[in-house]
């Protein structure tokens, strides 16, 4: 309805599945998001419409923010906050928020900053959520296990390549399972990865395929050449042009 590849859909699904919309559900009916832009494409906007969600937005953009507050702040309770989020603040802008809300957890996380994700959720300590949303590298393929360095101010245009920027789906499953969860798959376009409370895996059957499967239909080709015209590369030809480029091994 209104994300980028569906995942409102398979968010909705897994919300039936393990039965988190129910009375008798440990988790909230509450959600955090950030890297919206102004909300129109989200993964959450479907889930405060159709199923009454209490949720926190954030986005770096002012004017981002204002048109939120404009257009979808009224008989939904959504919080819009203006902020740049690193790994030094997240946990305490998402703690505000649940104190405001006498709220100690929420049912659904989801990552989206283009850039420091990896780090951003391993940051979060406040919130155990259901089910957590993350967007992978997936130039980076199924076998690395790698995110770019960490940096407070990083913006994914900086580089002079637009291919570099966050983790591999490997780097992620890895650090899901440090955190107790249990990755269950992603949209046909490889670019949101889904993670489940390991708790709840019994509540969800599922096989997953070969990882690089999950990354082969990403097809983004907006690379560019360093006078800043874009080169319309594909398949390994991207990986071969940020190369250069730093990356920390995941352990």
């Amino acid at each position: 309805m209104y994300s980028q590849n569906g995942e409102d859909g398979i968010l909705d699904l897994l919300i039936e599945v393990l039965q988190l919309d129910s009375a008798h559900s440990a988790y909230p009916r509450a959600f955090v998001e950030f890297g919206v832009q102004d909300y129109r494409e989200s993964n959450t906007r479907y889930l405060l419409k159709k199923r009454n969600f209490t949720g926190l937005v954030m986005d770096a953009s002012a004017q981002n923010v204002a048109l939120i507050r404009e257009n979808h702040i009224g008989k939904h309770d959504l919080e819009a906050q203006h902020t740049f989020i690193t790994r030094e603040n997240i946990d305490g802008l998402i703690g505000a928020w649940l104190c405001s809300k006498k709220l100690s957890n929420i049912a659904i996380l989801s990552v989206d900053i283009d850039g420091m994700d990896y780090f951003i959720w391993e940051a979060i300590t406040c919130v155990q959520p259901a089910i957590v949303v993350v967007e992978f590298n997936a130039i980076f393929g199924g076998e690395l296990c790698v995110s770019v360095p960490y940096r407070a101010d990083f913006q994914v245009d900086w580089a002079n390549n637009s291919g570099y920027f966050g983790a591999s789906l490997q780097a992620f499953i890895t650090l899901g399972k440090a955190k107790g969860y249990t990755f269950v798959g992603c949209e046909s376009c490889g670019v949101n990865a889904f993670f489940i409370r390991a708790d709840l895996e019994s509540k969800f059957p599922f096989m997953l395929a070969p990882l690089q499967e999950y990354c082969a239909g990403f097809h983004n080709r907006q690379s560019l050449h360093k006078d800043g015209h874009t080169r319309f590369l594909s398949g390994d030809a991207r990986l071969e042009a940020i190369k250069h480029l730093p990356l920390i091994p995941i352990q």
